[in-house]
């Protein structure tokens, strides 16, 4: 007699579940051994980058079983909005899908429909064969995909911010994702995400996002930003990653013992 399995809560869930903050890293080396060290942390998120990243398909499969064992809401951040991608990305069971780069509110329609199956949407069905269903293991995956699986976009240019409202009101997104790099760089302010036009776009998005009930976060590495976004509503903050977390540790230990080792006394960018 097979074993039947019980679907995990979405992202989307624990969002809505949550009575604080929720806060995230990122996961970008593709080792699923620091994913897991990163998931254990005790932080409440975990995405798997796979847009700025070596990331592919078989290194989210192990990633996602790596982080399993562990109490975190993994999201998977496709490379790009296909539906093919976001087809073989559910399949190998991301239940928990990012898609940057979300202009308008019918960019993000089209999302919701790639995520779901007909007749809501455009997902093909091969669940009989894949990881999503546990091959066949979670009882009526079928009729409960679409409430298995959840979306979020990410709101990354000036033309977005300028819609973010009609983008946090389409059906199926369940969550908006600012990315205050490419925001700074779409206004003219390559690396420069803390400045004041940029923050207040940001600042204008987690409110379109409150008033359309659409939970909002922010890429935030430096505390202080991180926190100026909590208190303005941001309803979870990405604030690290495996990569940077490991390039400024190992900085830091060689400034304190090699003669005439570390920076030029210039900053890292935060992302």
């Amino acid at each position: 007699m097979p074993i039947r399995l019980t679907a995990t809560p979405t992202f989307a869930d624990r969002l809505g579940a949550a009575d604080r903050v929720q806060y995230g890293q990122w996961v970008c080396s593709g080792s699923p051994l620091v994913a897991e060290i990163v998931a254990g942390s005790g932080t409440d998120i975990v995405v798997i980058d796979g847009e700025h990243s070596p990331i592919g398909l078989e290194s989210v499969l192990a990633i996602l079983q790596a982080v399993a064992a562990y109490p975190v809401a993994p999201v998977v951040r496709a490379p790009i909005g296909d539906p093919v991608i976001l087809k073989q990305l559910l399949d190998l069971g991301a239940q928990n899908i990012l898609v940057p780069m979300v202009d308008t509110a019918d960019q993000a329609a089209a999302m919701v429909r790639a995520v779901r199956y007909p007749p809501h949407g455009v997902r093909g069905v091969g669940s009989a064969l894949a990881r999503s269903s546990r091959w066949s293991r979670i009882p009526d995956y079928l009729a409960r995909a679409n409430d298995l699986v959840s979306l979020t976009v990410q709101i990354e240019t000036a033309e977005a911010v300028a819609v973010a409202a009609d983008i946090a009101a389409v059906e199926g997104v369940d969550a908006l994702l600012v990315g205050p790099a490419d925001l700074a760089a779409s206004m003219g302010l390559l690396g420069q995400q803390n400045h004041p036009d940029v923050v207040a776009a940001v600042e204008s998005v987690i409110a379109a996002g409150r008033a359309a009930g659409t939970p909002v976060g922010v890429n935030a590495f430096d505390p202080a930003t991180a926190d100026r976004y909590a208190a303005a509503g941001a309803a979870y903050l990405l604030v690290g990653s495996d990569v940077t977390l490991l390039a400024r540790a190992s900085e830091t230990l060689a400034e304190r013992f090699v003669p005439d080792a570390g920076s030029d006394g210039t900053a890292p960018a935060s992302y």
